[in-house]
């Protein structure tokens, strides 16, 4: 008998769907079925459709699924970048339609570094809530390389972090300035000083968050520019609440910034101390890309995003840096 062996080829006149498109790049970006159809609000069986049909129309396999996990093929790698920047073409084409009445309406994805969003996030939600209410905000927390990486691929389309962000085709608008301050244990000999000199944190245990976090390299820069390099020791933490709950249980100090303070300061078993002006600190702000083409109604934005933190609690002392325009930076 001779067997007969079908070699398929693409349809040079198929056009591949934007939800076919879109399906392939969430599943990418998730590696999991579920939260990718979580994401775009369709059933799995529609997600996997979806999938199914560009795999047929293009006639190659894109994304492998075994019981225990999911991966794209070497076509589905080399294809996902032309994918994505489809996907974020027609989402940025939408957004413009769109916004050309309002553009703070309909959806907004917003990303947080972890030393912003806990600590600024109930005020931003409620003030957006009552503020802006056609505008409904899906919030990302991630630390700053990854914000940047979203924000480029389209999955994000603003984040506040600490500038500057000196990233190629990314708007930088300035919100507020804030202070650090030195985080200690109850009862510490420079609990409740005011003017503290940086360079007394030489003969202290000074705990740090992971790599990857901008506090981090922050509170190095502090040190530097003190004059010292820190003892570090062996302990570091992924989040500023442990860094807190370490320094609370006598491991060391660290710095945390002005906005962090009644949070963290709530439980009764960590004192403060500030600093000598000129205070270190660090600069927040609202950034976006550039080729979104939406500076005025950003740049409105983030004023209201500062006033709602400034107002959140009488404690809470930031900066705020008015009118600021937006800065992009050379590609």
């Amino acid at each position: 008998m001779i067997s007969t062996i079908l070699i398929a080829m693409t349809d040079q006149s198929y056009h591949p769907s934007i939800a076919g498109l879109r399906a392939f790049v969430a599943i990418a970006r998730k590696l999991h079925f579920g939260s990718a159809a979580t994401e775009l609000g369709i059933s799995q069986p529609a997600l996997s459709q979806a999938l199914a049909t560009l795999e047929s129309g293009l006639a190659m396999r894109l994304v492998e699924r075994t019981t225990r996990r999911v991966f794209l093929t070497s076509q589905g790698e080399e294809l996902l970048p032309r994918a994505a920047a489809v996907v974020r073409a027609v989402d940025e084409l939408a957004f413009a339609a769109r916004g050309a009445e309002d553009p703070l309406r309909g959806k907004l994805r917003l990303g947080l570094i972890p030393t912003v969003a806990p600590y600024t996030l109930p005020a931003i939600l409620a003030g957006v809530a009552a503020q802006l209410p056609d505008l409904s905000l899906l919030v990302v927390e991630n630390q700053t390389a990854r914000l940047l990486e979203q924000l480029r691929d389209g999955s994000l389309d603003l984040a506040v972090l600490a500038l500057p962000a000196d990233a190629p085709g990314i708007a930088e608008i300035p919100m507020y300035d804030e202070d650090f301050v030195l985080a200690l244990p109850r009862g510490h000999r420079l609990a409740g000083r005011k003017r503290v000199d940086p360079a007394a944190m030489a003969e202290l245990p000074l705990l740090l968050l992971d790599e990857g976090h901008c506090l981090r390299d922050q509170a190095l820069e502090v040190c530097q520019l003190a004059g010292f390099r820190p003892d570090l020791g062996q302990t570091r933490a992924a989040s500023l609440a442990t860094a807190v709950q370490c320094v609370e249980g006598g491991l060391g100090v660290t710095l945390i910034p002005a906005t962090a303070v009644d949070a963290e300061t709530a439980g009764g078993r960590l004192a403060t101390a500030t600093f000598a002006p000129p205070r270190p600190g660090r600069r927040i702000g609202l950034v976006y890309r550039e080729s979104a083409g939406r500076a005025a109604p950003y740049a409105r934005l983030a004023q209201m995003l500062t006033v709602m933190i400034a107002g959140a609690s009488p404690t809470t002392e930031i900066r705020p840096v008015g009118n600021a325009l937006p800065v992009s930076r050379p590609g």
